[in-house]
């Protein structure tokens, strides 16, 4: 049978987004590589991706819908069609509305696809059902809140411009995990001269390619960036005419701030010797180019807005924003590039409605009342897995009058506890339009394959929904590729003169990104490091949510999965070899714990049993547990998030996954 190639993009939550090639031999897709014209991502794939039809046609896939026939959690289900699928469905809904009201349903969804029209499928749906509104802030908010203060809506530096730097600086990104196009291009400035540093709470394997390593304390980073801003000052590293034309605050924060911020004050907060800060501080001050490449794992404690709006600050400092190269990338904004209101049709509710933050489901499917939760409708998310405080999630999911449907690709923890189960497609097989979030680049995908089985899409199932609700808006009846192209019929000034041909074709394209030229997104026009409007107007150190518990807690990424995908695929689970917790030597003989023995770490919101790994990688006083293992893989009955609390950041309402602390005993 003749095979031919067909251009993709990778759905997941990466910032990447990274073009593909698929092989595809009549209905199936038989080899994934990546685009070598893609202008960002230049062939590479990860892992992960570069097996993905392993995963598109894994004998795991969901292929019918399904309906619960034993107990909440046991797995057991009945084959059901589509029409009595989508027909029960609707008859609960409206007996839940008719009781408790339209708030009494609740959406929970994230980014288990990052297509515009599938991943925003379900917003007009529950607007026009006049549902709950899921606040979706698991991720980083907080880190956008940190950036926003400082730069406001100022254009981050292109990642390519890495290349550029003569000091780039990974701090607290596991790159080679998150971001792998970012530590390739960081690797090409250190074969340029440039120099390379990892600031991390342990050794990961993005901090390999470092010529230094700076371990810091969770949740310290912040302190880290302030005793490097008091040591500029003192020996006269600063850019003062940067400073004076195009910063606002800098003399009040030199002033008010920066004293408390002495090496020997600044060596007790953060673990770093005070002779360490001195030469990263004196090494950044002469750097011609610094680039600070940002991660997301530090935004994710309760101080996490403030730690990021620190760090950003800091390369106003040396003049980092005025130079190219240099300056500091939390991720790109390409939001603007689409009118995304169109998708969301936020005009289809009749009133406002509550809102709900994903971060407390546990809470909402417990305590919720006036109404509470009686319906719960996920799709692309497995928040029994991801969602934090897994204990009170689950009992929110064993409730027997709690009505939930799942639509997904594979029997997740989460669809166990269904009612009904919908069978999903994967991104080879449906419509979509992509925008990244660690690059400029924006691309369209079609369906490059037939659904596998029964399953459908988001936006299909929605219409269906629609449909058995009564919706008579044409909106709902349209397909993905009419809604993508009424999308692109509306012009934007980001897509201003884009390769609009490459995009139609399905190649990855650039957008055109006017540089700051000296005047930033901000009310002032000037960098912020004095911003009136937050609630600290001036950068400092704020404590992190601390715990009773001795040892800090990293639930930490890996590169053989994302999240909890891609756990359907036995060759990624096998190279994690088994869910582990790292620890330290020291931290293990003094616990009486031996390397690969069973062991259980616990905390005041529960406990996870893990197999013990000891590593001289990871500093006395943290242990680290890599990726989000299904329950069906798990040593116990729990994985990470038994582990991690519903507290939100300081700003953004965001998760504070790292922002926790366990102890650890013998199985």
């Amino acid at each position: 049978m003749k095979r031919r190639i067909e251009r993709s993009v990778c759905p997941y939550d990466c910032p990447d987004t990274c073009g593909m090639l698929v092989e595809v031999e009549g209905d199936r897709a038989v080899a994934v590589s990546g685009d070598p014209e893609h202008p960002y991502t230049r062939g590479v794939l990860c892992p992960k991706m570069n097996r993905y039809q392993e995963t598109v046609h894994n004998p795991r896939r969901l292929t019918t819908p399904l309906r619960r026939t034993g107990p909440k959690g046991s797995g057991e289900f009945a084959p059901i069609s589509w029409e009595d699928a989508i027909g029960y469905t609707a008859f609960r809904w409206r007996q839940i509305i008719e009781e408790y009201g339209a708030e009494a349903i609740l959406p929970y969804s994230y980014a288990g696809t990052m297509g515009l029209i599938q991943r925003n499928a379900g917003h007009p749906f529950f607007h026009r059902l006049g549902a709950s509104q899921l606040l979706r802030s698991i991720c980083s908010p907080a880190k956008e809140e940190g950036w926003k203060a400082v730069m406001g809506s100022t254009p981050a530096v292109h990642p390519d411009a890495v290349e550029l730097s003569d000091l780039v600086i990974l701090w607290g990104i596991h790159a080679a995990a998150t971001s792998i196009h970012f530590q390739i291009g960081a690797q090409r400035a250190k074969s340029a001269g440039a120099r390379v540093w990892a600031i991390d709470t342990w050794e990961t394997s993005s901090t390999s390619i470092a010529d230094r390593v700076v371990l810091v304390r969770p949740g310290s980073d912040g302190a880290l960036a302030l005793g490097l801003m008091h040591i500029l000052v003192r020996e006269e590293l600063c850019d003062e005419a940067f400073l004076a034309e195009q910063v606002q605050g800098f003399a009040e924060l030199k002033k008010e701030v920066l004293p408390a911020y002495d090496p020997r004050t600044v060596s007790e907060l953060t673990g770093v010797s005070a002779a360490t800060l001195e030469e990263m501080a004196k090494e950044y001050g002469l750097a011609r180019a610094p680039l600070i490449r940002l991660g997301s794992g530090l935004s994710r404690y309760g101080n996490g807005a403030m730690t990021v709006r620190t760090i950003v600050a800091l390369p106003a400092l040396v003049g980092a924003y005025g130079k190219l190269g240099a300056g500091c990338l939390c991720g790109t904004s390409t939001g603007g590039a689409f009118a995304i209101g169109e998708v969301l049709r936020e005009d289809f509710m009749e009133r406002p409605t509550r809102i709900v933050n994903m971060n407390r489901l546990g809470e909402a499917l417990n305590g919720l009342a006036e109404p509470p939760v009686m319906a719960l409708y996920v799709y692309h998310s497995n928040p029994a897995a991801v969602a934090p405080d897994q204990n009170q999630v689950l009992k929110g999911l064993c409730r027997e009058e709690l009505f939930t449907v799942v639509h997904e690709r594979f029997m997740t923890d989460t669809a166990r506890y269904a009612d009904i189960v919908l069978p999903a497609t994967s991104s080879l097989e449906h419509a979509d339009i992509y925008r990244a979030y660690g690059s400029y680049c924006i691309q369209r995908a079609k369906a490059v394959i037939p659904p596998v089985g029964q399953s459908k899409s988001n936006w299909e199932v929605f219409g269906l929904l629609a449909e058995a609700m009564g919706f008579e808006e044409p909106f709902f009846g349209q397909s993905a590729d009419q809604l993508i192209d009424h999308l692109l019929s509306l012009p934007t000034p980001m897509r201003t003169g884009i390769d609009e041909a490459g995009l139609a074709a399905g190649r990855g394209v650039e957008l055109k990104v006017a540089a700051h030229a000296g005047r930033y997104g901000t009310p002032s026009g000037k960098i912020e490091i004095l911003n009136p409007a937050q609630p600290h107007p001036l950068p400092r150190y704020l404590p992190v949510h601390g715990g009773a518990q001795p040892l800090r807690l990293m639930t930490a990424p890996t590169v053989y999965a994302l999240n909890a995908s891609f756990y359907e695929r036995d060759e990624l689970r096998d190279l994690q070899e088994g869910m582990c917790l790292l620890m330290n030597r020291e931290d293990a003989e003094a616990r009486g714990l031996a390397d690969r023995s069973p062991v259980v770490a616990y905390n005041d919101c529960g406990e996870v049993e893990f197999v013990l790994r000891i590593s001289d990688r990871i500093p006395a006083g943290v242990v680290v547990a890599e990726g989000v293992w299904w329950l069906e893989f798990t040593p116990g009955a729990r994985s990470v998030n038994a582990l991690t609390s519903q507290r939100l950041t300081d700003q953004g309402e965001g998760s504070t996954f790292y922002d926790n602390t366990v102890e650890v005993r013998p199985a």
